[in-house]
């Protein structure tokens, strides 16, 4: 099981590595960097790769997403390679915690995809190409990131389990997914009533909170 075993050092080292390289904000520092502005300021708010790809930017939207997946990837092989199986998977699932609930963006982050890639595929390659190839099928068909992302999060824990992974990686996934599938509760709203929009779309500025409406509440 998840946990079991590891020393308190060796939890807290996950947790608090995990998390802080998951809450680099690369989305918006690659967009401020390039001079387009702040990401959280079209579209969705979104500081992930999808809302990146907004900007009208492919390229932007490329080094967000390897980012994205990157750091996750960097917390589990460190963590893994210094205290074993059960702290890698506490440090990328915590690296994805992070990456929701950055602390220097007073915890609004991103949806968690990109992130949840590079866990499955650090843990093992097999997954990730599986999982990568669920998201891609389903976005060839579809072209709506989220329902391509719902469907890949929701399917690779079947995957881990037909190639019989450590039960900590499996619970991590599990984890991530239904934090994922949480945050992506207007998408699940919009894609019930038809009204997702498609991959490339280059969106409008986020809208601004009018008079007494909550500033913290998701566009």
């Amino acid at each position: 099981m998840i946990l079991l075993g590891m020393s308190p050092v060796a939890l807290l080292a996950a947790v608090v590595v995990g998390y802080l390289l998951g809450s680099i904000p690369f989305g918006v520092i690659v967009t401020r960097a390039a001079g387009v502005g702040d990401v959280r300021n079209i579209g969705s708010g979104n500081i992930g790769a999808t809302n990146v790809l907004r900007t009208g930017r492919r390229d932007l939207a490329l080094i967000t997403l390897l980012a994205d997946a990157g750091k996750a990837m960097l917390a589990v092989v460190i963590l893994r390679a210094i205290y074993g199986e059960d702290a890698g998977a506490v440090a990328g699932a915590a690296a994805f915690t992070g990456h929701l609930f950055p602390v220097w963006l007073g915890f609004k982050g991103g949806k968690g995809v990109a992130t949840f890639f590079g866990v499955m595929l650090t843990i093992n390659w097999e997954i990730g190409i599986i999982s990568g190839a669920l998201w891609i099928l389903t976005a060839a068909i579809f072209r709506m990131s989220s329902l391509a992302a719902l469907v890949a999060v929701a399917l690779t824990p079947l995957v881990m389990l037909a190639l019989g992974q450590p039960m900590a990686f499996l619970v991590a996934a599990l984890f991530m997914g239904v934090l994922i599938f949480v945050r992506h509760d207007a998408n699940i709203r919009r894609l019930l009533t038809g009204q997702e929009p498609r991959i490339g779309a280059k969106a409008a500025p986020a809208p601004t909170p009018g008079p007494g409406a909550d500033p913290a509440s998701p566009p």
